[in-house]
């Protein structure tokens, strides 16, 4: 690639590589996004050196973009309803970046990472692109470096940020913490699904959709009313806001229109009220804390001392005759040693 006679600012920490690498996120290569958002998710330490001077490099050229949280159960048809939105905003004229989570076994760690053949659609289009990743174990229903993945698609000029989750629980809610908009779907005659899931997410919801109406639409008009007569009850993440319960059926396409004028009502009441700048600030801070917490822990798991005295401090906790906290901090200590 040949460079610009004009260096990029805040390049100075990257290599001749990663330059070319900055140059071709922000053209918005597809080669280029994939190869940096692999460096980003590499646990290599060279690797994150990289991409943290990278990120830092792409910083001022992101933030513009709706980010857009999608969650639900199993089978409520979130792969279906993302390519359909996706669909209809680039039909309107923006660039759509999907990042879709995948579960990850727990046994053998991989990942099926399904979510681009389930939107084949969308991935034909020149104005979307799709990245799968895998939950790798991280709670909340998203990958680790989610919002490192985020910030490289803002910077290469994608204006509609949607992240898939992995599903729908008490813990599938980290994805309402690094976007602006939290939508959950819910099926017709859903009312035990509610029940499982508790109001916690419910209160996390800016919107919620009825997904596959056309299928039981007298199921959808009743969960619909159920919703509404829960909501008003309940706090609410965003103020200012009162969510919204709409029906939609993914699979035709119908409603798709009514969900995007209620994501840009949403974004418009939040840049009004001064929510919007807020709420992106603290989330912000959010993610320094999540990283340092990450980071201390592949420092603790890598440490040589706490890999050779672990096994023997596992045993004698198991065995009842070392009380858990002091083995927590006998390997603490050796961590920091």
């Amino acid at each position: 690639m040949k460079r610009s006679a004009d260096p990029l600012p805040g390049t100075a920490a990257l290599g001749p590589t990663d330059r070319d690498l900055l140059e071709g996120v922000l053209a918005a290569q597809p080669r280029a996004l994939a190869k940096a958002i692999t460096l980003v998710e590499s646990t290599r330490a060279d690797h994150q050196r990289r991409a943290q001077a990278l990120l830092q490099a792409l910083l001022p050229r992101a933030g513009g973009a709706i980010r857009i949280g999608i969650s639900g159960a199993p089978g409520v048809g979130k792969s279906t309803f993302v390519e359909a939105l996706g669909l209809h905003v680039v039909e309107a004229g923006h660039r759509i970046a999907v990042l879709a989570v995948d579960p990850s076994s727990a046994l053998s760690g991989g990942s099926i990472l399904g979510d681009k053949t389930r939107m084949e659609q969308l991935a034909r289009s020149t104005q979307a692109y799709i990245r799968p990743s895998p939950s790798a174990g991280t709670l909340g229903g998203v990958a680790a470096r989610t919002r490192e993945c985020l910030l490289v698609c803002e910077a290469a000029g994608f204006d509609v940020i949607v992240v898939e989750t992995v599903g729908v629980g008490q813990s599938e809610t980290a994805v309402a913490g690094m976007t602006d908009a939290f939508v959950l779907l819910q099926l017709p005659n859903a009312g035990d699904d509610l029940q499982a899931m508790k109001k916690g997410i419910v209160e996390l919801a800016d919107l919620i959709v009825i997904n596959k109406a056309d299928l039981d639409p007298q199921g959808a008009l009743r969960a619909q009313s159920q919703l509404e007569s829960v909501l008003p009850v309940l706090q609410h993440r965003t103020p200012g806001w009162a969510p919204k319960v709409l029906m939609a059926s993914a699979l035709q396409r119908q409603r798709i229109d009514e969900f995007w004028r209620q994501i840009g009502r949403f974004r418009e009441s939040m840049q009004a009220s001064g929510e919007f700048e807020t709420r992106r600030s603290a989330q912000a801070v959010d993610w320094m804390w999540d990283t340092i917490e990450r980071t201390l822990r592949e420092r603790f798991d890598s440490s040589a001392a706490v890999r050779r005295e672990l096994p023997a401090l596992v045993a004698a906790v198991r065995q009842g005759s070392l009380a858990a906290t002091v083995a927590a901090q006998r390997l603490l200590a050796l961590a920091g040693s």
